[in-house]
């Protein structure tokens, strides 16, 4: 199971983190990520992370404003959203995948999806 947290109403540019704990099977073996949805929009991919090694890898529109980091003792990752933008708005979801490939996780890579967390940025 993956238990997502952190989401709010903050303004532009402000900040917020979530977090995700994993619970249950529990291996090393397994990379964490963050997809978003907006409304009317298709859930797509923010970040993810190694939890075996910690690469990191960031869609272009997040990059250089939000950080994505892990805790293997916790079984946690963690999203850091700083310079929120109102286009940052939508439902975040904290997602795991066993898949080695590809680097960039699509949506059919996950194999454990957690419920959803409310970012609203307003202007």
């Amino acid at each position: 199971q993956l238990q997502a947290s952190g989401g709010g109403l903050v303004q532009t540019g402000d900040s917020l983190r979530l977090s995700c704990a994993a619970s249950g099977r529990r291996s090393s073996r397994y990379r964490m990520a963050w997809f978003r949805q907006a409304p009317g929009k298709e859930r797509e991919f923010v970040a993810t992370f190694s939890m075996s090694g910690g690469s990191t890898i960031y869609d272009d529109s997040v990059k250089g404003r939000f950080t994505i980091s892990g805790d293997n003792a916790k079984n946690t990752v963690y999203l850091q959203m700083n310079s929120l933008k109102p286009e940052d708005t939508a439902v975040y979801y904290c997602a795991a995948s066993f898949a080695v490939y590809p680097l960039r996780l699509r949506a059919g890579d996950i194999d454990y999806w957690g419920r959803g967390t409310q970012v609203t940025v307003s202007s």
